[in-house]
């Protein structure tokens, strides 16, 4: 009876364990993309310094290409595949919006961390009663 209650224990452990450690993997890769975010928005602001100049513009994979930058107008994925022109503060009030949202999917991964630690806590104070 002892020993069902232990190996009962320690899956109930080990699976919060688990839980724990996947929310934090997405937590850790949210965080990334907002700092990727915020990269990108600063990027925005060379632009109109660099019209006319030469710059290494990516094309994938640590690989860039030097081109001469022409203009300042940014043709931004909007979803969908579909692609439209905008200007570099539309461009970054896109970008907020989605910093936003990464934010709040970063509060509520949080919530869910904290949940199961509180869970976790009651079920080892139930435990050793």
């Amino acid at each position: 009876m002892v020993e069902n209650k232990n190996q009962e224990l320690l899956f109930k452990l080990s699976m919060f364990e688990e839980q724990i450690k996947n929310l934090q993997q997405q937590l850790q890769a949210v965080e990334e993309s907002i700092t990727d975010m915020h990269s990108l928005n600063l990027g925005l602001d060379e632009i109109k310094e660099s019209v006319g100049k030469e710059v290494l513009a990516p094309l994938g994979r640590g690989i860039f290409v030097e081109t001469k930058l022409i203009s300042d107008s940014l043709t931004v994925d909007v979803g969908g595949r579909n692609f439209v022109k905008k200007s570099v503060p539309e461009t970054k009030e896109i970008i907020d919006r989605q910093i936003g949202k990464l934010i709040e999917i970063s509060e509520e991964i949080n919530e869910k961390i904290e949940e199961i630690n509180e869970e976790l806590t009651k079920t080892i104070m139930e435990a050793q009663e």
